[in-house]
């Protein structure tokens, strides 16, 4: 049984890195011989070796065996493909994009407030043909109205003129999959609220708009009683499941010192619950003789931690992560319930089936694989130390399993997030007691009693916690980052971990050391001297170009904001350097001042160390003016035609703008212009360039220096850049397009790609390919897209 549940996970596992969904005519043939198979072995079973343990009867008792295992594998990916058929089969027809809707429905969940505006889950009613059960609808102020929209709650009955489009994120290497996620929270589509918008019914329709809107009603107590006190957010996120009020300085200290799951409701916390309710519940029924008899005092307690936990699962929102905890829980309260005593690594298996048939697509969530980790070493390392009654034992073996659960879960941390915090033994050894059995059910009563002094104890009692965790987030090594490393090193990882945590006798203890040396070591290759590699990101409407040589690093541009409180240097650039195992940018060139191109730029300086800034149009657009953090002190230079340097055997050349400082009518023309020569090719990087600024750099320079194997396309083709003119000149072999889905600009413009093409160029775009990589060696220019190389059968569904 315990092996088919890990077939079971790994068939579910293996169908979610699949390009394309199943064919209807192999799911029915996979589900019929899955059936035939499974009635064959139970008859075989029974008539041949019911009474050999498995592995130790015959020859055909170890071959049905293995066929069962086989059996799990297939029903596993079978399931995942069922699921993904029926979840994809809800989604917008291409024809309905971008079209005004006028639709009625409910709002689900609880809304999300914006700096300007509100997002929330809508589910449109049943006769909105075309229109996916479950979206997302974003309601921002419009931009001459100084009035937000109005407050939105759970479980309201309204009606929206709106303009929706299919899921679509951007694809960057080791990036955040954020169609991935949508799908697995049944957002068939995401949009916005155009106008028409009427209240219809104010009244919950559910169960859950209810409970939803007593979360609601629980936050905004929370943070009106607290104010403007720093942790107000924290306590909401302990209560009820809402982390969206912890602002981001906090959640950088909670990652540095590897806290960040206790302000999460995970399985920690629904389990402190249960046991709570249990312990109270099952103290009470002893004291009764007469509950005694009618129910054992071991089942009322365990039927009394599925209540508690369900009912603070409820209060969290019931989330994905959180119904991951609450199977995990009820599988051990239903187990005591019917009279069972299963071990504890066959409840976490049981645990694990329940998770994979109720979301098949949690493998894919980071939560789910820290979770189970975490649990499965607390198992292990307990049940090594089972039976020691040693003086101090309690004490030294909390402090055993939490440096082992430090140590197992390195290699998935560095695979997931890139780092992981040294200092989260004691940071932990500190944080889980105070959390665990003072903040959160202090915060808890709160929320049930109308008594504010609670609230203040518990916000109180977590700012002293936070003093000196904030001390140990300020160590400079509190933090191991570096580059992702390869799969087959994580799973080496995996593995010298659990040789490591094995009792001692356990040979290749040493090997284990050295495996474990080379994962906190690794560093991704660089080019060769001469060759270079750049990759275009995907930013959405905008720009932002990385360029790696032998020991240098460039990035030429920095992408456009995204509202007033992200932008595209926090939530794709720097997660992307650090992903790459690069820790300095030597030149950071920002083409001209259009918000689409330098809207990260202030991210990049405050979270990575920037040799020299290199600009057309120098501070005049205070990009890096108040600037703190590692770029503080970089180099600030105009950039100007005839600027040149060589790094790595890799020339870099400025062709514009003109360096007589003149004006003109659009700043467009002011784009700084840098080509990069390899060995074997040359990229032409021209920002937002338009015809004139092409025109004029064609006269300067000649169509010989124009010419180039890439070119990252002016203006993401827009019609007034491309001319013929210059595209004769440059005559690549790709064209790269960058340019956000669905833009309202209608950008590339169909002709100034047609333009391209017929230059004999290979087009390419971010916005359905994803980050575009061009490698340049000796032999020549390679371009491949990040969709192309990793595709999953979600994308661009």
């Amino acid at each position: 049984m315990s092996i088919a549940i890990i077939l079971f996970g790994v068939g579910v596992w293996l169908f979610q890195q699949q390009a394309d969904l199943l064919a209807l005519g192999w799911r029915i043939g996979g589900w019929g011989a899955l059936t035939l198979g499974l009635a064959a072995l139970f008859r075989l079973r029974r008539g041949m070796c019911l009474s050999s343990p498995p592995g130790r009867g015959p020859v055909a008792c170890r071959a049905i065996v293995l066929s069962a295992w086989l059996l799990a594998l297939a029903a596993g990916f079978l399931w995942a493909a069922q699921r993904a058929e029926w979840r994809l089969a809800d989604s917008l027809p291409m024809a309905r994009e971008g079209e005004d809707l006028a639709l009625t429905g409910r709002v689900d969940e609880l809304p999300q407030q914006l700096p300007d505006g509100v997002r929330f889950a809508f589910v449109p009613d049943g006769g909105s043909a075309g229109v996916p059960g479950r979206i997302l609808l974003s309601w921002y102020r419009l931009q001459d109205d100084e009035l937000a929209p109005p407050v939105v709650v759970a479980g309201e009955r309204w009606r929206f003129v709106v303009r929706i489009k299919r899921p679509h994120g951007f694809v960057n290497p080791e990036g955040f999959d954020y169609e991935a996620w949508l799908l697995e929270r049944e957002l068939r589509a995401t949009g916005y609220v155009r106008g028409g918008a009427r209240r219809l019914d104010a009244g919950p329709g559910s169960f859950m708009h209810r409970v939803h809107r007593a979360r609601g009603e629980i936050r905004d107590r929370f943070l009106a009683v607290l104010g403007e006190a720093p942790y107000a957010g924290v306590l909401a996120a302990l209560v009820i499941g809402d982390q969206r009020a912890i602002p981001a300085a906090q959640w950088d200290v909670f990652r540095r010192t590897g806290i960040s799951h206790l302000v999460a409701i995970s399985g920690m916390h629904i389990s402190l619950i249960g046991l709570l309710g249990a312990a109270l519940v099952g103290a009470a029924w002893r004291r009764v003789p007469g509950l005694v008899l009618r129910l054992p005092a071991r089942k009322a307690a365990a039927l009394a931690a599925i209540v508690a936990a369900s009912a603070y699962a409820l209060l969290a929102g019931m989330g994905i992560p959180v119904q991951r905890a609450l199977i995990m829980l009820c599988v051990v309260g239903l187990a005591l319930l019917l009279g069972r005593a299963p071990s504890p690594g066959r409840v976490l298996l049981l645990a694990l089936a329940g998770v994979l048939l109720v979301d098949p697509w949690a493998v894919l969530a980071a939560g789910f694989w820290l979770s189970f980790g975490a649990v499965g070493i607390i198992m292990l390392v307990l049940g090594a130390r089972h039976g020691r009654r040693e003086r101090g034992a309690g004490w030294r073996a909390a402090v055993k399993t939490q440096a082992a659960i430090t140590l197992a879960t390195m290699p998935l941390l560095i695979a997931l997030f890139q780092s992981f915090s040294i200092v989260s033994p004691l940071a932990n050894a500190l944080a889980i007691p105070v959390v665990s059995f003072v903040v959160t059910p202090l915060a808890l009563l709160a929320a049930i009693l109308p008594f504010d002094f609670l609230l203040h104890l518990a916000h109180g009692s977590f700012a002293l916690l936070m003093q000196p965790v904030d001390w140990l987030a300020a160590v400079p090594v509190a933090l191991w980052r570096q580059a992702a490393p390869p799969a087959w090193l994580v799973g080496a990882g995996v593995a010298a971990v659990l040789l490591l945590l094995l009792p001692r006798p356990t040979p290749a203890r040493m090997p284990a050391v050295f495996v474990l040396a080379g994962l906190l070591l690794w560093q991704p290759g660089r080019p060769a001297a001469g060759d270079f590699v750049a990759t275009v990101l995907d930013v959405g409407q905008g720009l932002a170009v990385h360029v790696q040589t032998a020991t240098h690093a460039l990035l030429y541009d920095a992408g456009p904001p995204y509202g007033d409180a992200a932008d595209a240097g926090e939530r794709v650039i720097l997660p992307f350097l650090a992903a790459s195992g690069v820790v300095r940018i030597d030149r950071l060139v920002l083409s001209h001042d259009d918000a689409d191109h330098v809207g990260g730029a202030r991210s990049v300086l405050d979270g990575v160390d920037v040799g020299g800034v290199l600009a057309s149009e120098g501070d005049a657009a205070g990009f890096w003016t108040d600037a703190g953090g590692r770029g503080a002190g970089a180099e600030r230079l105009a950039c100007s035609d005839g600027q040149r340097w060589e790094w790595d055997g890799v020339r870099f050349e400025v062709l514009h703008p003109w360096g007589d400082g003149r004006r003109v009518r659009r700043n467009n023309d002011l784009s700084c212009v840098l080509k990069v020569t390899g060995a074997g090719g040359s990229l032409l990087l021209v920002g937002d360039l338009e015809t004139r600024g092409e025109a004029a750099m064609i006269a300067r320079h000649g169509a010989e220096a124009l010419a180039s194997s890439v070119v990252v396309v002016g203006h993401h083709g827009s019609r007034t850049s491309s001319s013929a003119a210059f595209v004769d000149a440059v005559l690549p072999e790709a064209a790269i397009h960058s340019a956000g889905y669905r833009n309202r600009f209608g950008h590339p413009f169909p002709a100034v790609w047609a333009r391209w093409a017929e230059a004999g160029a290979r087009n390419w775009r971010t916005d359905s390919q994803g980050a575009i990589r061009v490698e340049v060696t000796a032999s020549g220019a390679d371009v491949t897209a990040a969709r192309q190389q990793n595709p999953r059968y979600w994308h661009g569904r």
